[in-house]
């Protein structure tokens, strides 16, 4: 083998990384089609405790390397925030996190289409046009319902058919580069 092959190896994760994040994946996508009021309850509290303990490191880090340390006060800061009001609010957290999730997808959905007919214009072609419109449109619509309980359903729906997708996949991914 050689040494360039070598480091590729060496860079990768372990199979057995990739297989544990894989069966949690089809696990979260299994909870999320089965029990999706308690699964969305129990990640939005996980995404509380993550975004506390992402805002100590971050403030931990801005003492340690004190470039862009405004940025990092900030960010730890506004992190550490809205940890605190997701766990002191659960309930409303757990609620509101999916309706702002489905908000963004719809900004996204406008950004991209906004810069896909741009594109098109610059001579992307009719295809890339037709895309950016559709874009345009799902995320208009997005952004009008974003409050919709049908959209926050959808939201999970597809999210858990993603995970159990993505599962499955890096179970498979994992078994062969073993």
């Amino acid at each position: 083998m050689s040494a360039e092959a070598m480091s590729f190896e060496s860079r990768q994760s372990p199979w057995w990384l990739m297989l544990i994040s894989g069966i949690l994946s089809v696990i979260i996508g299994i909870l999320l089609l089965t029990t999706p009021a308690r699964t969305v309850y129990t990640l939005v509290l996980a995404l509380g405790f993550y975004w506390i303990f992402s805002g100590i490191f971050t403030l931990v880090a801005m003492f340690m390397d004190h470039t862009g340390w405004g940025w990092k006060l900030f960010s730890g800061l506004l992190s550490i925030i809205a940890g605190v009001v997701i766990l002191r609010y659960p309930l409303m957290s757990a609620v509101t996190v999916p309706s702002i999730m489905v908000l963004l997808l719809g900004i996204q959905g406008i950004i991209v289409g906004i810069l896909g007919l741009i594109m098109a214009f610059k001579g992307g072609g009719w295809g890339a046009g037709i895309l950016a419109a559709l874009s345009l449109i799902f995320g208009a619509i997005l952004m009008a319902n974003f409050a919709n309980p049908a959209m926050v359903i959808t939201l999970v729906w597809v999210t858990a058919f993603f995970a159990l997708a993505g599962g499955i996949v890096q179970i498979i991914q994992a078994f062969r580069s073993k």
